[in-house]
């Protein structure tokens, strides 16, 4: 069951859209559900608030804790629906039986999802470069400090109206030193950890004048990976690129998307290792085409640099490539502009 409280009042007219930043303003409702005693209780959404908890909050001692990212869509008729949230119901519960976590019943996350979004609809923008983002989390809520697995979790789901991720050229820095995941790990999860190891490599690409890392493995930095908090492709020699799913990297849904849409189209797509060796040498010999990350927050990234040791090498960024191609049918098909042939948008 899933209880609603409301706001007294909206705080949407004081939203101040032009400039926003990214996950800084929250809407007027949050959904919190408890699991105790072996079982989850009932869902509640109620006015968006903080929260109390002891110093002893287990997650903050040993990082029991995950996450997810979606968005929802103002459509051309004024409705709105969300992009493929079943697939973040499953991803999210993919990571809690890895981290040891009691897996998220599937009409708490859906229907109050689709509870929460209705009663905030307000905060979708009619913006169609914007979209109100959607994060659901799952972390340890038991007040102890043994270490041993939490016996009480909570689930919540808060919301947020954004823009673009990135603005202006994105450069990313392959890493040769720091790695993101290791086989057998947690990469393949969106557990918290995972973000918090990346933030100090990170920021030392940054302080070289990076935007992000484009992450390799663990073992020889070999093999390219990922692309900071996304998944990446390349088109080389006209095809289409990307490394295989493995533990080590994250099943992206829109990386999902993307793919089905290029196989549709007729495009020659690969799923397969990508040396390091492979790729600066496709930049120097000027077949690296294109590159972009792929994710929920910014959708399609077209990288414009990619540096490797003391070198940058610019890579096209052209107005009518694929990448822009993509961008432009995954947003036709979030707000309502073309068929949703694959029923991906969920209306609510």
């Amino acid at each position: 069951m899933i209880h609603i409280q409301k706001a007294e009042e909206s705080r949407r007219d004081q939203l101040e859209l032009e400039g926003l930043e990214f996950g800084k303003e929250f809407s007027d409702h949050m959904l919190i559900c408890n699991y105790s005693g072996g079982r989850w209780g009932d869902a509640y959404i109620r006015p968006y608030e903080e929260l109390k908890f002891p110093l002893s909050l287990h997650a903050l001692h040993y990082g029991q804790a995950a996450f997810e990212g979606l968005k929802a869509y103002r459509q051309l008729d004024g409705s709105v629906a969300i992009f493929r949230p079943v697939e973040n119901f499953r991803r999210l519960n993919r990571s809690a039986v890895r981290l040891n976590m009691p897996e998220v019943p599937e009409d708490v996350f859906m229907d109050g999802l689709k509870e929460l979004i209705r009663l905030d609809s307000a905060w979708v923008p009619d913006d169609e470069g914007m979209s109100l983002y959607v994060r659901p989390f799952l972390f340890s809520s038991s007040h102890f400090i043994a270490a041993r697995p939490s016996e009480d979790y909570m689930f919540a789901i808060i919301t947020s109206p954004v823009g673009p991720y990135y603005a202006g050229d994105v450069r990313v820095k392959i890493e040769q030193e720091f790695a993101r995941s290791t086989s057998g790990g947690i990469g393949f999860t969106k557990a918290a950890g995972n973000y918090a190891g990346a933030f100090y490599p990170t920021s030392r690409a940054k302080e070289q004048g990076f935007t992000q890392i484009i992450w390799t493995d663990s073992k020889e930095h070999s093999l390219i990976e990922e692309s900071g908090t996304m998944n990446i492709m390349f088109r080389i020699n006209g095809r289409m690129r990307t490394p295989p799913l493995s533990d080590r990297i994250l099943p992206g849904i829109t990386r999902d998307s993307i793919l089905f849409l290029l196989r549709e189209w007729g495009e020659e797509v690969q799923e397969g290792p990508i040396t390091v060796d492979e790729l600066i040498t496709a930049a120097r010999s000027g077949v690296l085409q294109e590159a972009f990350g792929m994710g929920t927050a910014a959708v399609v990234s077209p990288i414009s640099g990619i540096g490797f040791g003391d070198e940058l090498f610019e890579v096209p960024t052209p107005e009518q490539g694929m990448g822009s191609r993509i961008r432009k049918a995954l947003s036709d098909i979030r707000v309502g502009r073309t068929e949703d042939r694959n029923t991906w948008m969920l209306r609510v």
